[in-house]
């Protein structure tokens, strides 16, 4: 990826490329940089949680992507619980939702926020709460 594409395009980039991430590997592998771990690690780590776990159902991606960069990045005196409680309302602020049916309409037949806008929306929140 190249270094002058910003952390949330470099995770939109993750999301299209030829070997397919879902949402939570795509905010997972934006940050690899600083998480240490390899693509593979990444990658699995972030595997079962594409489709907003269970297939649609519940939160969204790239919110729990977000979630377990917090977990491994937090060196902070603040909880994580707490960061990730701001993250997930100022996502919730901006897409509309957290619950990835709702994100996709899936029952309303409306978006209301694209996965592409999801990991955006999940990178550059992450990026203002542990800075």
């Amino acid at each position: 990826m190249s270094e002058q594409m910003d952390r949330a395009e470099k995770a939109v980039a993750y999301k299209h490329a030829k070997v397919h991430n879902n949402c939570a590997q795509s905010v997972l592998l934006a940050f690899q940089d600083k998480l240490g771990k390899s693509t593979d690690e990444l990658r699995a780590l972030g595997d079962s949680f594409g489709l907003g776990m269970g297939g649609m159902e519940a939160t969204c991606g790239a919110l729990t992507g977000a979630a377990m960069v917090v977990g491994l990045l937090n060196h902070s005196d603040r909880p994580s619980k707490q960061i990730m409680n701001d993250i997930l309302h100022d996502f919730q602020d901006q897409a509309g939702a957290t619950l990835c049916r709702e994100l996709k309409g899936r029952d309303t037949g409306k978006v209301l926020c694209s996965c592409d806008d999801c990991i955006r929306i999940a990178v550059r929140e992450l990026e203002k709460h542990l800075a």
